[in-house]
């Protein structure tokens, strides 16, 4: 079985469906398109092509969360099947993909088979933060952003899954509209489920096309990592850890009317951002490396603001309530 979370994808899921329908057939995958209510013709799209090809099935989502799309999906078309396949409506896949998974999952046994993404982008600033989450400053030195080879690992961008484990664990955190796909990986393991990484095969994401709303995206992210050490009190990783000091440092430029030395630590991310913009422009040849580092520092800003605002806000309403 094949999941496709969706929403207002148009311009995205007629394409997909049509790559997938090859290997769906040779496989005999269902692919169930989980709606949260679209308003942009994605319905009637699918709708069209599932009219035409048996294997696309159209499933309502009202909770419209890419966690309860899955979640549903499995609920009412997991009898029977071993595993199912997590496919991004906006992204790319190679021909092979699902057959790669399937082949990875049976070989090596694994609970879960996650993959590394290779980011893309087409318009001048989703190429330039394609080339910032393709880069340390963009991603950390993260496996699943750089790929590395096949390995256990314990977190990756999800892609194939056995319906055993997912149910087992309970499946999705319904109450996490990021990252919960981090947390999901955190009971697996924790219930002795294996995880593989997976260097046969990789999906390209293609980033957001504007500073807002890739701000607002890591936004998200950062306060669905603090849900995470909230929930089960695991600290990020020194790589994850770092850019935390960046939304601390921002706010204490507002003491430079007391010293100007409170300028420095926001300076020296600065400086650092676009220096290594600089060397990606001049050692690698990216013509996009000094925008890169304005994405790059776009999406450090919101990933630590967003966790602050979280964590701050958590422990606000456990003060209130005591």
């Amino acid at each position: 079985m094949v999941v496709i979370p969706c929403l207002n994808e148009a311009k995205h899921i007629g394409a997909l469906l049509g790559e997938l329908a090859d290997p769906a057939e040779r496989l005999g995958l269902r692919i169930v398109v989980a709606d949260g209510g679209s308003t942009d013709g994605t319905r009637d799209i699918v709708r069209d092509i599932a009219a035409r090809n048996p294997c696309v099935v159209l499933l309502d989502n009202p909770r419209r969360l890419q966690s309860a799309a899955v979640n549903l999906a499995v609920a009412v078309f997991g009898d029977n099947v071993d595993g199912f396949i997590r496919i991004d409506a906006h992204g790319g896949y190679p021909a092979d993909y699902c057959e790669r998974l399937i082949e990875e999952a049976s070989v090596t046994g694994a609970d879960s088979v996650v993959v590394s993404m290779a980011t893309k982008g087409f318009g001048l600033f989703q190429k330039a933060t394609a080339a910032a989450q393709n880069s340390k400053l963009g991603n950390g030195g993260s496996p699943h952003r750089e790929g590395a080879p096949g390995h256990w690992t314990d977190h990756g961008h999800h892609a194939f899954m056995r319906i055993d484990a997912f149910r087992a664990v309970g499946g999705y955190d319904e109450s996490f509209s990021h990252n919960e796909d981090a947390e999901l990986d955190f009971r697996l393991r924790a219930a002795g489920h294996r995880i593989w990484m997976t260097d046969k095969t990789f999906m390209t994401y293609y980033p957001r096309a504007t500073a807002t709303a890739l701000f607002r995206q890591y936004l998200g992210y950062g306060r669905g990592r603090a849900r995470n050490i909230l929930k089960h009190g695991t600290w990020p990783r020194l790589r994850q850890a770092i850019p935390l000091l960046v939304f601390p440092v921002v706010v204490g430029t507002s003491l430079a009317f007391l010293s100007l030395s409170a300028l420095v630590p926001a300076g020296l991310w600065i400086a650092a951002c676009l220096g290594y913009g600089i060397w990606m422009a001049v050692g690698q040849r990216n013509p996009y490396g000094p925008l890169a580092a304005v994405s790059a520092m776009i999406m450090h800003l919101g990933w630590s603001m967003g966790f602050w605002l979280q964590l701050f806000g958590s422990w606000k309403r456990r003060a209130a309530a005591s």
